[in-house]
């Protein structure tokens, strides 16, 4: 404003055009651009057994999430303004991630610094047994005590798999291949750390359960049970596609 409005020299002009907060180190930092043009793209790999890693995965079976429409999967932090009860941010996700709808796929301990900058997405192979689903995917920071918090999240709902707006149902049993966006991150996973990706049907209120019909929820009369099937095999590689800055 002084800048631009007085016509004062406040040496704006002289910074950088970005200045983001990296968490983990807990430090500013400035950018010439974002996301930064430096990340290097790496695809960390779902596994059987709830692995997650680099290397890519072996012929498995599938998991399975649910979705109960009695019992949905609460909001519990994230990027919400929602008021009351309902807490905001780097949540800890125990109580989520106790839950029998909740799919875990968890790290090993890392032994460097891992900087996870700007846009994170999934890649995920599923099958329904609906005309239309939710997928809510968390990447979660496991600290070396076991606690995990929230670091960002994303969800899809699959009649809109294809983007723009565009609804087209699922064949019931058809495998799809989809695409997640859990907006972008700032993140240092520390020595001794872990990361945790969250995969289920639902976050309520956050987002209104989806009836499963292939309506919208306002016209829905009802919301039927789901279950779902997530692909982690050579074939069917679900992963998570973080942006690491190198030192």
């Amino acid at each position: 404003f002084d800048a631009r409005m007085r016509e004062r020299d406040t040496g704006i002009d002289a910074e950088a055009p970005v200045r983001i907060f990296v968490m983990g180190t807990n430090r500013w930092r400035y950018e010439q651009e974002w996301p930064p043009a430096r990340a290097v793209e790496e695809h960390w790999h779902l596994h059987g057994g709830g692995g997650l890693g680099r290397q890519l995965p072996e012929p498995e079976e599938p998991s399975t999430y649910r979705l109960d429409p009695d019992d949905p999967v609460p909001t519990f932090g994230g990027a919400t303004l929602m008021n009351g009860k309902y807490l905001k941010g780097p949540a800890e996700q125990g109580r989520i991630e106790a839950r029998r709808d909740v799919l875990l796929f968890t790290s090993k301990s890392l032994e460097e610094p891992l900087e996870v900058t700007g846009r994170v997405r999934m890649v995920a192979w599923l099958a329904a047994e609906t005309p239309d689903t939710d997928l809510v995917v968390r990447l979660c920071d496991v600290h070396p005590d076991g606690r995990s918090f929230h670091v960002c999240d994303g969800i899809l709902r699959l009649r809109f798999r294809d983007g723009g707006g565009e609804a087209r149902l699922m064949a019931p049993g058809e495998v799809y291949r989809v695409e997640v966006d859990l907006w972008s991150t700032a993140q240092v996973f520390l020595p001794g750390h872990r990361l945790r990706l969250q995969v289920r049907a639902s976050d309520f209120p956050r987002y209104d359960r989806c009836p499963g019909t292939g309506q919208n929820s306002g016209e829905a009369d009802r919301v039927m049970p789901q279950r779902n099937r997530l692909f982690h095999d050579p074939e069917r590689p679900s992963h998570l596609v973080l942006p690491v800055i190198v030192p």
